[in-house]
């Protein structure tokens, strides 16, 4: 089973935490701040101070990360192009190239080449059926939530800015109010945390802040209509290329923080807006003990390229590589100019020398008429002297520092490969061109393992309803199973006590480079060609397999070790057969051995002579047919002429 086409809502009824959840997001609500409420507007108050205080700490990353998105949209010098007056001013003009643009569209390319798949392994011999199934059933919930898409625009995200990130949570409004997961990137502006922290889960709290238009807001809780007042809160923006009316909208506040409750730490979860609650775990009877999640842990995941002590957000290429491309685009600006002063032909015209500017000027007047004598100080041409090519090879050093810095070499973007030919020489020299990126992928999987991680933990809260699915299986077969939690919840033990089913997550890359599948489909075609498949040379190949190292090299081992097996039984039955047409009808002898003989590849051999006497049904069934064939070619040979 590989992949999950769809699914079908049940018909039974929600968890009580899923319609509270399912409630609070798409249903009217009455206020939930009754007296003696633990979350009102004291603590609301007291949240905005806080939050206030981490937007300050982290306003520093606010601004890079602004910046990244200018440098992404070629705005790093804000290109200007401006046209002279009527004195002839020359054209202002500043260069932009996409040499820093180009490598992260390169490293995005990468990342997409090698896009994760989830396996999931169980660590206890009872848990490999439920682990089997969720292999099965998370990629299909992954597909429902077009992760696909979230993971390549969380991968932009990290590549300009150093970080991307991913909000994984239950979203009780999806499939029609029965509820599902659902993943999303988030964008980092939004996103406050305790400052100096190195991971985000050792935060006292989270707060995700999102505007809200300000009619949506009133018509979901009609309990804040009139109550919504101006923002004292202003969020870092994204450089946008349409402004809004920002007075149409209110900043809709969730705050999630950790109580300890003796035993684990318990997530709680509040949503406001202004001083008014929209909804609060702790003020909600169903979920003040249990909190919003039962795994305990904050619903973001963050995905850095270069990490930095003192904050779970890394550095990205923006960062790194902003001072060559710098340094490019101020050199080749002075190219720009230099060549347009060297085309542009330019005078010193004496005041009193009685030369008509307008006519000098005007390339489509052929005679220029001058009052008085022309002497050689009347006009005179100014000299231009163009540059040399120590200014080119310095731009081209400048270039491949660039490229050297970054990784994006010309070998690893295919560019460029040294004069080799072979497929298999080529995705060598890409193989080592491309341990940058291979680094930062191996990253990503280590995000995407705490995601599917998550993934799982939600289901085994939430999915409490048999849930209908279509799975493709083995050669594109169609399957249709039903699913439900009741594999992941806690199991208990015969002596006491409970087991709590737990699984490990190995991400493999779901598709590879053209080059590396060239490479392993020439492993495969040598391997034929040596005879790694013949099963009378399974012992030899496993052998020369154990000294090898290359992908899926445990897939073939298996395989082999499989045919061995396989042409071992099949010499079995095929001996049990003449065993049995040597007692029933020893005339089909004969004809039965040289089938068997030609099916083997072997000469056709005459059954022996002696018919059923030469037939030893005491012979172990295990023997090889190369023995059986020396033994009967031997018998036959030793007997006599005309010997019955």
């Amino acid at each position: 089973m590989d992949e999950i086409m769809s699914r079908q809502r049940p018909a039974t009824q929600p968890s009580a935490l899923a319609e509270t959840l399912r409630q609070e997001q798409s249903a009217v609500q009455a206020p939930q701040e009754a007296a003696g409420a633990p979350v009102g507007r004291d603590q609301l108050q007291e949240w905005n101070k806080t939050l206030r205080d981490y937007k300050a700490a982290k306003s520093d990353l606010d601004r890079r990360v602004q910046a990244a998105e200018d440098w992404w949209r070629l705005r790093n010098t804000r290109q200007e192009m401006k046209n002279g007056d009527t004195g002839g001013d020359p054209v202002q003009f500043h260069s932009v190239s996409g040499w820093l643009h180009n490598v992260i569209v390169s490293k995005h390319a990468d990342a997409m080449d090698s896009y994760p798949s989830p396996s999931i392994l169980p660590r206890e011999m009872g848990d490999r059926a439920e682990a089997e199934m969720l292999s099965s059933i998370i990629p299909a919930v992954l597909e429902q939530n077009r992760f696909e898409s979230v993971y390549s625009d969380a991968t932009w995200q990290k590549l300009k800015t150093g970080t991307g990130c991913y909000k994984v949570m239950w979203d009780a409004k999806k499939l029609r109010g029965l509820g599902d997961i659902n993943i999303q990137r988030v964008n980092i502006l939004n996103l406050y945390w305790t400052p100096n922290i190195y991971n985000l889960q050792d935060s006292r709290m989270v707060f995700h802040v999102e505007p809200v238009d300000v009619e949506l807001l009133e018509a979901a809780y009609p309990q804040v209509r009139g109550k919504i007042k101006g923002a004292d809160f202003v969020q870092a923006r994204m450089p946008d290329e349409h402004k809004g009316d920002d007075a149409k909208k209110a900043n809709v506040v969730e705050v999630y923080y950790k109580k300890f409750d003796g035993m684990k730490d318990v997530l709680h979860y509040c949503k406001y807006v202004g001083d008014e609650v929209l909804y609060a775990t702790e003020n909600d009877p169903q979920a003040r003990e249990r909190g919003l999640y039962d795994h305990g842990r904050f619903p973001f995941v963050f995905d850095r390229l270069y990490p930095v002590e003192g904050s779970p957000c890394g550095y990205g290429f923006v960062d790194l590589c902003r001072n060559p491309q710098t340094e490019i685009d101020l050199l080749k600006t002075a190219f720009v100019k230099n060549s347009l002063a060297g085309a542009t032909p330019r005078y010193f015209v004496r005041e009193d020398g009685e030369v008509s500017v307008q006519d000098l000027l005007n390339l489509n007047n052929p005679v220029i008429k001058v009052s008085g004598n022309l002497g050689q100080d009347s006009i005179r041409v100014l000299d231009h002297n163009g540059l040399d090519g120590n200014y080119e090879n310095f731009l081209q050093m400048t270039i491949q520092e660039l490229r050297e810095t970054s990784g994006n070499t010309e070998t690893a973007t295919g560019s460029s490969h040294g004069g080799a030919t072979a497929a298999s020489a080529i995705a060598a020299l890409q193989e080592a061109a491309g341990k940058g990126s291979r680094d930062a992928t191996q990253a990503s999987y280590r995000c995407f393992s705490e995601i599917v991680d998550m993934v799982i933990e939600l289901i085994r809260q939430f999915y409490d309803m048999p849930r209908q699915f279509r799975i493709l299986g083995e050669y594109g077969t169609q399957k249709f199973v039903s699913y439900s939690n009741a594999g992941l919840k806690p199991q208990s033990l015969d002596p006491g006590g409970y087991r709590l089913p737990v699984f490990d997550i190995k991400v493999e890359p779901q598709r590879k480079s053209a080059y590396s599948q060239v490479t392993q489909n020439e492993l495969a075609l040598q391997f034929y060609h040596e005879g790694f498949f013949n099963p009378q040379m399974t012992d030899q190949a496993l052998a020369c397999l154990d000294m090898m190292d290359f992908d899926g090299k445990d897939d073939v081992v298996q395989k082999i070790a499989q045919n061995g097996t396989l042409a071992q039984k099949l010499i079995q039955w095929q001996q049990m057969a003449l065993q049995l047409a040597a007692r029933i009808s020893p005339e089909l002898v004969q004809g039965l051995a040289m089938q068997i003989q030609q099916d083997q590849g072997g000469a056709p051999m005459a059954a022996p002579a002696g018919g059923i006497a030469d037939i030893n049904l005491e012979e172990p069934l295990g023997e090889a047919s190369n023995v059986r064939r020396a033994r009967a070619m031997s018998q036959a040979a030793s007997r006599p002429r005309g010997e019955a």
